[in-house]
């Protein structure tokens, strides 16, 4: 499903090996840490989908699907929406595709984008999924007020039950008040932070509505932590200890997806490890590995200059989609004072993506800059929740390496009590 290799000397040898994965199972069987037991809620997914079914969010006239949420409760799900979405319209023999709603998130609170966003938005045509951890994300609250006022919907209403559904911690004030207007809610796992949620209700409830096998996801997720905790992932520690060991000498790692439907799933690459591996560690160090989210062949017009003779400051992750399921192909036109590209004729477009991929990383490791590969067979289900999973564990062990909390975000709540003090200050 998932091949995976790097160009590098990593440097750990058995002990610092052994030391990682027992840290990490440690991790998984305190109370901390809840993403690891994300993959195998068989149960969250059977109570999914028999809520859609009870709602009926499968209907034709049922055409948006509006998401409130930002950072961890949202670019997760667009990810992993935008890598399935075009394989799962092209494919018609699949029992279970992606249906035709609109996915549409209120995130930002630009207000141009707000109102561009909901056009053609009605709460007759459309279920809205509120999401925060925290029951008070300010942008998401903000979102929510802005619908109710729009809409003319008070908490009594019957469509603030029908068409609205939460998602928080258990107890959270947003919780609170679903429970007090019988508004649905599910809930995420206490330990389980927002940028590591997208494998709860917070990316399954809404890609259960569009029609994904939230089920298969959770299976390929469940494939890697298996590995892992069988101890037959040496590899995913050396890289880990890689990165964090040559920190110094090698502080940005560079996503380079070759395919356009990585765009969102860069984007969430980028908040999970900035998020999570910014930090002051215990010995007081200011540590962090900048990540930079590239898709090829688009950004061999402009950034991959950089990584060939800018700064030898980067390493390197090619990912790789060996099948688009698409025979897209270049005629045989030869084109007056074109010629020279004539030698692509009657190849597909698939061929053309994958040789510009392994050109550009055979350039890359010429140039001695430290790379690995991973190459997908296919994008389904399985193999995006393993992709998934595989990153969240990368990031866990980076962390470790790095002797920091992974999964606290002190710098982004000290922004938040500025902003408060800002407007209660003026009032």
């Amino acid at each position: 499903m998932i091949e995976r290799e790097h160009f590098f000397e990593s440097g750990a040898d058995e002990a610092i090996v052994a030391e990682a994965y027992q840290a990490i199972v440690e991790e998984a069987e305190g109370d901390e840490v809840g993403y690891y037991h994300l993959p195998d809620d068989q149960a969250l997914v059977s109570r999914i989908e028999a809520f859609v079914l009870e709602r009926d969010l499968a209907r034709e006239s049922l055409e948006n699907v509006v998401v409130l949420g930002i950072g961890g409760s949202s670019l997760g799900t667009k990810a992993i929406d935008t890598l399935l979405a075009l394989t799962h319209h092209r494919d018609e023999s699949r029992l279970r595709r992606r249906n035709d709603k609109n996915l549409i998130f209120l995130e930002n609170v630009d207000p141009n984008e707000i109102e561009e966003n909901l056009k053609g938005v009605r709460v007759e045509n459309s279920i809205f999924i509120v999401i925060s951890k925290s029951g008070g994300t300010i942008e998401t609250t903000s979102s929510l007020k802005y619908l109710l006022g729009r809409f003319e919907i008070g908490f009594d209403d019957a469509r603030f039950r029908d068409s609205f559904v939460v998602v928080t911690d258990e107890h959270s004030p947003l919780d609170r008040m679903a429970q007090e207007y019988g508004v649905k809610a599910f809930h995420i796992p206490a330990n389980v932070g927002g940028r590591f949620s997208v494998l709860s209700s917070v990316g399954l409830l809404p890609l259960c509505i569009l029609g994904y096998d939230i089920g298969e996801l959770l299976k390929g997720a469940k494939e890697l932590k298996e590995s892992f905790f069988a101890k037959k992932e040496d590899a995913l520690i050396q890289k880990a200890y890689f990165y964090a060991s040559r920190k110094e000498q090698i502080p940005m790692n560079v996503l380079f997806s070759y395919s356009s439907a990585f765009k969102y799933f860069n984007q969430w690459y980028v908040q999970l490890w900035g998020e999570s591996l910014g930090k002051l560690n215990l010995d007081g160090e200011h540590v962090g590995l900048t990540p930079i989210g590239l898709i090829g062949s688009i950004d061999q017009h402009s950034f991959l200059q950089l990584i060939i003779e800018g700064p030898k400051d980067k390493s390197v992750t090619m990912i790789k989609v060996e099948n688009f399921e698409n025979d897209l192909k270049i005629p045989n036109i030869s084109i007056p004072h074109l010629e020279k590209t004539d030698f692509i004729n009657n190849h597909t477009f698939n061929e053309l993506i994958n040789a510009q991929c392994d050109a550009t990383m055979q350039s890359i490791l010429d140039q001695g800059v430290p790379v690995d590969r991973i190459v997908i067979d296919r994008l389904s289900e399985r193999s995006v929740g393993y992709l998934i999973f595989y990153y969240e564990l990368l990031t866990s062990l980076v962390g470790y390496f790095l002797h920091i909390n992974t999964y606290d975000q002190p710098g982004v709540e000290l922004g938040k009590e500025i902003l408060k003090k800002r407007f209660t200050s003026s009032i």
